[in-house]
């Protein structure tokens, strides 16, 4: 393919959000058989089919995805183009790219994060969330300015990347309201033998979890581990079972998840990094994640 026909590429684009050719169509104001034309020509530029038909209806190929995806990446920049133009606005906005370890709490991240959006020109934040390991891959080719984790870059990982410690917050048990009373008395001795939800065995706090277990003598019954915060919060918001959240955001925890904090855990803690390809912290917006953050996580 020497040279790519963008009109060809808004209709497939058109199609693909639209599920058919037959509502393309009345978005676009073409006939069916024009943008079916259009779409074979592209394919043949392309090389490979975009889609496939299941029933009446198109699905993307995997030739397809990967182009539609390019495609919501071209338009969407051609939208914030006309827009800049229009408002005639000399400003160009500053993106920050945040990787955010899939382990924190999204209200955590969001508690770190919005320095950043409180500054006078705030930057677009461009958020992905996965594993550690995956972020760092993308670190070192310069597709994240910043990770958000709740452990240090480990070693002998061959990236090129500082810690920057952000700050720390102690840790308490949650339960459902319906069951506080019963589980607040002789805390924490009351939750042997009780149904907990756990991180999973490779996180930090959850060694350190399993050793305040051992040492006070305490076997609750673990009903499900996770390594998505957000979805373990789901399971303890219908009282599937208590839980550990950080003291920093107890009350929107409360608020949110029909929840009540039972009990806190001293000897537990978790602390909080931002990874940066860089010792010396340059970007305006990840200089106010990192002095405001530090101070403030755990008031």
């Amino acid at each position: 393919m020497r040279h790519l026909n963008y009109s060809h590429l808004y209709y497939f684009w058109t199609v693909a959000r639209e599920g058919s050719i037959a509502k393309a169509s009345k978005v676009l104001h073409l006939t069916p058989q024009t943008i079916s034309g259009q779409l074979k020509a592209l394919e043949e530029s392309i090389g490979e089919p975009l889609f496939h038909r299941v029933g009446r209806g198109l699905v993307l190929s995997e030739s397809g995805k990967l182009v539609n995806q390019y495609a919501d990446e071209i338009f969407s920049l051609g939208a914030e183009l006309a827009g800049r133009v229009r408002d005639k606005s000399t400003v160009n906005p500053v993106t920050l790219n945040v990787g955010i370890v899939d382990s924190i709490p999204k209200l955590i991240a969001y508690r770190l994060l919005s320095p950043a959006l409180e500054m006078p020109n705030a930057p677009r934040l461009v958020c992905h969330e996965t594993g550690l390991e995956n972020l760092l891959g993308e670190l070192s080719v310069h597709q994240l300015d910043i990770i958000l984790s709740d452990r240090p870059l480990p070693r002998g990982l061959g990236v090129k990347a500082f810690n920057h410690f952000l700050g720390s917050t102690r840790m308490s048990f949650f339960s459902h309201r319906s069951m506080s009373e019963k589980y607040k008395k002789d805390f924490p001795s009351s939750i042997h033998g009780e149904p907990v939800l756990l991180p999973l065995t490779n996180s930090p706090l959850r060694r350190q979890l399993d050793e305040w277990f051992s040492e006070n003598h305490i076997a609750p019954k673990v009903i499900a581990e996770f390594d998505d915060s957000a979805l373990l919060k789901a399971f303890a918001s219908v009282g599937k079972g208590l839980f550990l959240a950080p003291d920093a955001i107890s009350e929107e925890i409360e608020q949110m998840y029909e929840s009540t904090r039972i009990g806190s855990v001293p000897d537990l803690t978790e602390s909080y990094y931002a990874i940066s390809p860089e010792r010396k912290i340059t970007h305006p917006a990840v200089s106010a994640i990192f002095e405001t953050s530090a101070l403030k996580l755990d008031e």
